[in-house]
C-alpha cells in the first residue's frame, strides 16, 4: 500500500495507529466460505463478503457490536437462493477490516463515513436495500437519511437511531460498563449473551477469531460509549437531522423486530408510526429470538427480507 508502513500487521495512517487481523485466524469458518473482498474505503481497508448474482438487487447487510459479518451468514444464503446480492461489510474495527487501535479514533460520524466510502464510493451501490441491526441500523439508517437516492427500501432489526433525547435501557447501561471496564473482554461471550439458542464452539471461536488479542479490541470497546446518551452528544445534531429526513420517507420500511431483546424492543414502535414509508406493511416479530435475530432465527430473518423485497418492487 503506497504511503503506508506495513508491518506485523500494525500500519500508521494519518498518525492513526491501525491492526490488521492475520488472515489464518478466519480459516476453517463454520459455513462461511465466502471469499473476503477488500477495498481501500476512507483510509482504512475495510472487508466484505458476497453472495449470489453480481447483477441482483443489491442488499447491504450491516452489523452491531461486537459482531461481524459472519453473523449474517446463513441470511446471505438465503438472499442468494432468492437471485439477490447480499453484501455483508465488516465494520472498521470489526472482522477482517482494519481496526483502529485507539478508542478516540473512534467516533459515530467515522464510521458513517467509512461506510459512505465503501458502499457508494468504492462499490457504487443504487438502489439498495438496508438491513441494519444494532449499530449496523445507527449507521445505515444515517447513511438512508443522507443519501436517500441509493436506497430502494429499508429493514431495521433490533436496532434504532437514538438522538440522546431518551435515556437508554438500564440493561443496555450495564452493558456499557462491562464493555468499558472488564479487564479481559470476550466478545463470544458478548454474543452468546445475546442469543437465544446456545452456539457451538466453532461458532464461538469464529466470533473470537478477529480480535487475537485486547490490542485489537479499541472499536468493540469504543462503540457502547458512541451511542448518544445525551442531548450534547457530538452526534446528537446529525441524528435529530436524520429523524426529520426519515419522517418522510416513503419508500418501503420494515421493521423485523425479535420478541426478545430488552436492549431495541421499545425502538419497534417508534419506527412504525414515525416512518411514513413503514404504513399498509404487516411487520413480523421473530418469536424466540434474541438481540442477534440472525442467529436465532437467521432462515427466517432471510426469508422476511427477500419477502419483502419480491411484494415491493424498486420504484422506477
Amino acid at each position: 500500500m503506497p504511503g503506508r508502513a506495513v508491518w506485523l500487521g500494525e500500519w500508521q495512517h494519518d498518525r492513526m495507529r491501525c491492526l490488521r487481523t492475520p488472515e489464518d485466524r478466519f480459516a476453517g469458518l463454520p459455513g462461511f466460505a465466502y471469499p473476503p473482498r477488500y477495498a481501500d474505503a476512507g483510509g482504512l481497508r475495510l472487508a466484505w463478503v458476497e453472495a449470489g448474482p453480481g447483477d441482483g438487487e443489491p442488499v447491504l447487510l450491516l452489523h452491531g457490536e461486537p459482531s461481524w459479518s459472519f453473523l449474517y451468514r446463513t441470511v446471505m444464503a438465503v438472499l442468494a437462493d432468492a437471485g439477490l446480492r447480499a453484501i455483508a461489510v465488516d465494520l472498521a474495527g470489526f472482522g477482517r477490516s482494519d481496526k483502529p487501535a485507539s478508542i478516540a479514533d473512534h467516533s459515530y460520524a467515522r464510521h458513517v463515513e467509512w461506510i459512505r466510502a465503501l458502499a457508494f464510493g468504492r462499490l457504487d451501490l443504487r438502489g439498495v436495500t438496508l438491513v441494519g441491526q444494532d449499530w449496523g441500523g445507527l449507521i445505515g439508517l444515517r447513511l438512508a437519511a443522507e443519501h436517500p437516492g441509493r436506497f430502494a427500501r429499508i429493514v431495521a432489526a433490533n436496532t434504532g437511531l437514538p438522538t440522546g433525547d431518551q435515556p437508554m435501557p438500564e440493561v443496555w447501561l450495564r452493558f456499557r460498563e462491562v464493555v468499558r471496564t472488564a479487564p479481559d473482554l470476550s466478545v463470544s461471550r458478548l454474543v452468546q449473551s445475546g442469543c437465544q439458542t446456545t452456539l457451538s464452539g466453532p461458532v464461538l471461536a469464529a466470533y473470537d477469531a478477529p480480535f487475537p488479542d485486547e490490542t485489537y479490541m479499541a472499536g468493540v470497546r469504543a462503540m457502547p460509549g458512541l451511542v448518544p446518551t445525551s442531548p450534547d452528544d457530538p452526534a446528537t445534531d446529525a441524528n435529530r437531522a436524520a429523524w426529520r429526513r426519515l419522517s418522510a420517507w416513503d419508500k418501503p420500511f420494515l421493521v423485523a423486530f425479535s420478541d426478545r431483546d430488552p436492549i431495541t424492543g421499545a425502538m419497534a414502535p417508534v419506527l412504525k408510526r414515525s416512518v411514513p414509508g413503514a404504513a399498509g406493511i404487516d411487520h413480523p416479530v421473530l418469536t424466540g429470538a434474541g438481540h442477534f435475530l440472525q442467529e436465532d432465527a437467521g432462515e427466517q430473518l432471510g426469508a422476511i427480507i427477500a419477502g419483502f423485497i419480491r411484494s415491493h418492487p424498486a420504484r422506477r
